[in-house]
C-alpha cells in the first residue's frame, strides 16, 4: 500500500513538475510578451494623443504666422525693394543723406555679400566717415529710428591725429574722430531664379 501511495505522490509530483515546466516555458513568455505589448500600445496611444492635439492646434499657428507676417510687413521694418541690389543701393542712398545733413564726410561704403539665413537676406553696407561726437550721435540716431529698420554692427570709433602748429611746434587737438561700421537692413529673401 505504501508502494502505491509512494507512486501516487511521484505521479503527483512529476503532473505538478511538467505543468510549472509548460508554466515556465510556455505561458511565461506569453504572459510577458503581452504585458509588454500593453505597455507599448500604452504609450503609442499616450503619443498619438499628443500628436492629435499638436494637430488640432495647427490652424492657429498657421492663422499667426499669417498675422505676422501682414503685421511685418505692414510695420515697414524689411525693406521693401525688389531686389538685394536695389535694396543695398537704398541702404547707401539713405547713409549717404544722413551723413551729410549731419555734418560728417562720407569716405567710402561698400556693400559686402549678402547673407542668407531662413526667410531673409541680410544686407549689409560698410561705412567709413568722419566727423565729430555730434555728428556721429545724429548719424547713428537718424540710421536707427530710420523706417525701414537699419541696425549698426561693428562700431569702430578712432580719435585723428591733430594738425601740428607751424608758430608753437605742437599738435592741437582734433575734435575729428574717423568712424566705421556696418549699417544692416533686411529683405525677405527672394526666390531663386531656375
Amino acid at each position: 500500500m505504501q508502494k502505491i501511495n509512494t507512486s501516487r505522490w511521484i505521479a503527483l509530483s512529476l503532473l505538478v513538475l511538467v505543468t510549472v515546466i509548460i508554466g515556465l516555458v510556455i505561458i511565461y513568455p506569453i504572459v510577458n510578451k503581452s504585458i509588454e505589448l500593453n505597455e507599448t500600445q500604452s504609450n503609442l496611444l499616450f503619443k498619438l494623443e499628443q500628436y492629435n492635439r499638436i494637430l488640432a492646434k495647427k490652424d492657429g499657428v498657421l492663422e499667426s504666422k499669417e498675422q505676422l507676417n501682414t503685421q511685418t510687413q505692414e510695420s515697414g521694418y524689411l525693406n521693401s525693394q525688389e531686389t538685394e541690389a536695389l535694396a543695398s543701393a537704398d541702404v547707401q542712398e539713405l547713409i549717404k543723406k544722413v551723413i551729410v545733413e549731419a555734418g560728417g564726410q562720407l569716405s567710402s561704403t561698400q556693400v559686402l555679400p549678402v547673407t542668407n539665413k531662413n526667410d531673409f537676406s541680410r544686407i549689409t553696407v560698410s561705412v567709413r566717415m568722419t566727423g565729430s561726437s555730434e555728428v556721429l550721435r545724429s548719424v547713428l540716431y537718424q540710421i536707427e529710428t530710420s523706417t525701414p529698420l537699419i541696425i549698426i554692427d561693428q562700431l569702430d570709433i578712432r580719435p585723428m591725429r591733430g594738425v601740428r602748429n607751424r608758430k608753437t611746434h605742437q599738435i592741437d587737438p582734433s575734435n575729428e574722430l574717423n568712424i566705421n561700421f556696418q549699417a544692416v537692413s533686411f529683405m525677405k529673401k527672394q526666390p531663386e531664379a531656375e
